[in-house]
């Protein structure tokens, strides 16, 4: 079994190793100065929900952030030695450096799950909208890990009647929850943001709502823009947040493209929310209990950290939220009981962990060159006290959408 969806340099503690199959290419920007900043406007406005970036987007191309894999990666973060610890994959003068000890990359093909009971709202043929309860809230629905896959995104939520043709909310009082993870790997992080933060409005003014919860990359991507190539202690030595956006994935024209106001929203998500009894957060982790006995506690304790820009502060942050795997294997049920107990609930849903590395089912060293599968639904585990969101929309799987609660 491995793991995909994994950040490099930022310390996951191993509990097994198991091989995985080299497929990483290492963008050219990589190799360009950084850390990139804002450009003086006046800036174009974002491409629309619809608009392609200008270039063609090679999906084989992205990196996958699995350098420290909890299987296969070394327990505390990868540190480069020498001026730029902790910086790109690329030594002096350019030349490319060795991987570290362990590397091993994610093979992207993929296999089938199949697909589970689940609750589905019919959308009305006439109106192409969801049908709303005469009271009450809405129908409540979660989104998976959609790392700049904009079009992908505007598909999935059109298909559950979420939004319209035009990209405008078409669900009422319907209750939406992103478990995170917005930017990097994909093409258009930015205009992710923008459609959620418009659809957030969109869905408020009728009724409804469209929130989000933080996720490690945001962490990431506050860290490269406040603190760049600043180094902090990653507990193995030196990194830089600058380095760590670069090898998970971070793409250029989202930091030339991000703004104030990008920068506020995202700083101020939660971490965590209970909705209709489910615990939702971004990642399989227990680290959240460390900030927190309460919802409240934790979100409130996440945004200080972050308001007090101290990039040690920051960085310790976003390691722990990169752990992942704490509802896997033995003990998992218990530690996903340890939350619910704490913060209420009866199901947690997270998303950071593709389900196809949860389940064990990816291709090997031996060469499995099978057609990627899309995973079709979400995946219910630790004795069905876990629902996992992330299709793997990065490894040509599924972003996924779901309607809650969910039938095991």
């Amino acid at each position: 079994m491995v793991e995909g969806s994994m950040t490099q340099g930022a310390g996951q503690g191993p509990e097994m190793r198991t091989p995985t199959v080299r497929d990483f290419r290492v963008p050219a920007y990589v190799h360009e100065a950084g850390p990139y900043a804002q450009p003086p406007g006046p800036h174009p406005a974002p491409p629309g929900p619809y608009d392609r970036p200008a270039e063609p987007y090679d999906r084989s191309a992205e990196p996958y952030d699995q350098a420290a894999d909890p299987y296969t990666g070394p327990a505390e973060p990868y540190v480069r030695s020498g001026s730029y610890a902790g910086g790109p994959p690329h030594g002096e003068a350019g030349v490319p450096a060795a991987d570290p000890e362990g590397y091993t990359p994610t093979e992207r093909d993929l296999p089938v799950i199949n697909r589970g009971d689940t609750v589905q709202m019919p959308v009305d043929p006439e109106t192409g909208q969801l049908p709303q309860p005469e009271e009450g809230p809405g129908p409540l629905y979660v989104v998976g890990d959609v790392h700049g896959y904009l079009d992908e995104l505007v598909s999935a939520l059109h298909e559950k009647g979420l939004i319209d043709l035009e990209g405008r909310w078409a669900a009422g009082t319907s209750r939406l929850w992103f478990l995170g993870d917005f930017t990097d790997r994909g093409p258009d992080g930015i205009g992710v943001i923008d459609l959620v933060m418009r659809l957030s409005a969109e869905a408020a003014a009728v009724g409804g709502y469209c929130k989000a919860l933080m996720g490690n990359h945001e962490l990431l991507l506050l860290g490269a823009r406040r603190f760049g190539d600043t180094p902090v202690n990653s507990g193995a030595g030196t990194a830089t947040f600058q380095a760590a956006w670069l090898l998970n994935g971070g793409q250029k024209t989202d930091m030339e493209r991000l703004q104030d106001h990008h920068l506020q929203w995202m700083a101020r998500l939660d971490a965590m929310e209970l909705a209709d009894g489910h615990l939702l957060v971004h990642s399989d982790t227990t680290a959240y209990l460390d900030y927190g006995d309460s919802i409240e506690a934790v979100n409130d304790t996440i945004r200080e950290t972050l308001t007090r820009n101290d990039a040690d502060e920051c960085w310790d942050l976003f390691r722990k939220f990169t752990k992942r795997f704490a509802f896997r294997d033995d003990g998992g049920a218990q530690a996903v009981r340890s939350l619910l107990e704490t913060y209420g609930g009866s199901r947690i849903v997270h998303g950071h962990s593709p389900i196809p590395y949860l389940r064990g089912e990816v291709g090997s060293e031996d060469g499995d060159n099978s057609p990627p599968l899309a995973i079709e639904e979400p995946h219910v585990y630790a004795d069905k006290l876990a629902i996992a969101m992330d299709g793997g929309v990065t490894m040509a799987g599924k972003l996924l959408v779901q309607q809650l609660p969910l039938d095991s």
